[in-house]
């Protein structure tokens, strides 16, 4: 039997999780409200609070997994990407805790976790699959080949999209943060309402700038006449402009899975929560054939459990790393 801790802090969720011979006994996450009021993560506050929270939430995740310390044969964490002075945190308790116990350190790739929590729960895709990871700070297309065999084939060339999200409900009053928020009127409105222009980059990459500046202008143009027109028009405005980011993302998956030849599509990441992309990523698959895998929610935004799954495979594989470590906030797959 192998068990291993996993911590996760690279922005603002402080995470501990244990798994068990494959199987997540607990996946313990503690929220930062304080980036609220300044509308977006303030990096120096989440290191600060990530300080605060690692030892409750650690200490919680080995009650609730009904293991002691001297049962762990390894602890993981987060290496990158992220917010350094976030890392640093995660990484530094997990190194101490981890020459305290005398056990092997295994450092992660967040957004190699992302993809591997398709492996926490059933149904599991098949090798070789596509994963659309999404989140606030990355967009990629990647082909899967194996757990720790992946390849980026296309990505962002500026803005995630869940940073699209967030800046255009700013834009529109919304508090931070406010993808989720975009996605709730959105179920209200019509997508068709307002037309916005769909990015023109070749291959398989993506931008999502252009996006941004169009609703800027949108709204300007049309608060002129009316001061109001932005709270009046709110369901049908983020209903058209979540039906855009959607169909950027799904044009080029459509392109991606023709040009591979994979049927088996996967998505991950914090947007992957999105009602809107699971709707039309479910309808594209109907159209072509798709098998497709969604993570449970509680797998889709940052969590532990992605890190301790993905420090599993590591495991098995020998893949370990020495205590000299240091995080990547810009760490490559």
């Amino acid at each position: 039997m192998c068990s291993i801790l996993a911590i996760e802090s690279s922005c603002d969720e402080t995470s501990a999780s244990v798994i068990s011979n494959s199987k997540i006994l607990a996946n313990v996450v503690a929220s930062q409200q304080v980036h609220e009021q300044w509308g977006g993560v303030v990096p120096e506050l989440a290191s600060r609070a990530h300080q605060q929270n690692i030892i409750p939430v650690v200490h919680k995740a080995l009650q609730e997994a009904n293991i002691t310390k001297k049962e762990l044969d390894a602890v993981a964490f987060t290496r990158g990407p992220g917010l350094l002075g976030a890392l640093l945190v995660g990484s530094s308790f997990a190194k101490s805790f981890a020459l305290g116990l005398g056990v092997p350190l295994i450092d992660v790739n967040h957004m190699q976790a992302h993809i591997l929590a398709h492996f926490i729960d059933d149904p599991k895709p098949p090798f070789p699959f596509l994963c659309l990871t999404v989140s606030g700070g990355h967009t990629q297309i990647v082909r899967v080949n194996d757990f720790l065999d992946m390849e980026i084939i296309g990505e962002t060339q500026d803005d995630a999209v869940g940073e699209a999200f967030d800046k255009t409900a700013k834009l529109l009053g919304l508090p931070y943060p406010g993808g989720p928020l975009v996605d709730q009127w959105a179920q209200k409105g019509n997508p068709q309402a307002f037309p916005f222009p769909l990015s023109e980059m070749q291959g398989l990459n993506y931008s999502f700038s252009g996006i941004k500046t169009a609703v800027l202008y949108f709204l300007q143009d049309k608060q002129k006449s009316d001061p109001d027109f932005a709270e009046k028009n709110m369901a049908d405005i983020c209903a058209s402009l979540q039906y855009t980011l959607v169909e950027m993302l799904l044009q080029k998956l459509r392109k991606a899975a023709r040009e591979t030849d994979i049927k088996h599509i996967a998505i991950a990441g914090g947007v992957s929560a999105n009602s809107g992309l699971r709707k039309g990523l479910r309808e594209e698959a109907e159209k072509r054939g798709w098998q497709v895998y969604i993570p449970a929610f509680e797998y889709c935004t940052d969590n532990a459990a992605m890190i301790a799954m993905a420090a599993h495979y590591k495991y098995q594989a020998g893949e370990f790393c020495p205590q000299d470590v240091s995080p990547m906030p810009r760490m490559k797959f």
